[in-house]
């Protein structure tokens, strides 16, 4: 079992910028995938961001590529995205997940934080 524990989130104004983290418990983090996912009220759940279990590799979602920086340390247990240029549409429940793969589905992950609230105002 890997537990994810979210945090960070808050209002922020548009243009504004926020860092989340994830930390992690349980099994060796550096065997994980990290993925941030979120939802806004009445829309499914989407891909932000991912990186790989040495961070070499990172995946952004077209809507937040340049934007938005994942990263991760290992010795931290922690994931972080830095998201900046914040804007209304960016509001949302952010998640982190863990997983064997850095890919896109949620179906990778196998491990849910409990979400961390992110809103933007205009």
């Amino acid at each position: 079992q890997v537990q994810l524990v979210e945090s960070g989130g808050g209002l922020v104004q548009a243009g504004g910028s926020l860092r989340l983290s994830c930390a992690a418990s349980g099994r060796t983090f550096s065997n994980y995938a990290m993925g941030w996912f979120r939802q806004a009220p009445g829309k499914e759940r989407e891909f932000v961001a991912s990186i790989s279990r040495s961070a070499g590799s990172t995946y952004y979602a077209d809507s937040v590529k340049g934007r938005f920086t994942i990263s991760r340390d290992n010795a931290k247990n922690t994931v972080y995205l830095q998201m900046s240029s914040l804007k209304p549409e960016d509001t949302a429940v952010y998640y982190c997940a863990a997983g064997h793969m850095a890919l896109m589905s949620s179906d990778a992950y196998s491990y849910w934080g409990q979400g961390t609230q992110v809103t933007v105002s205009s």
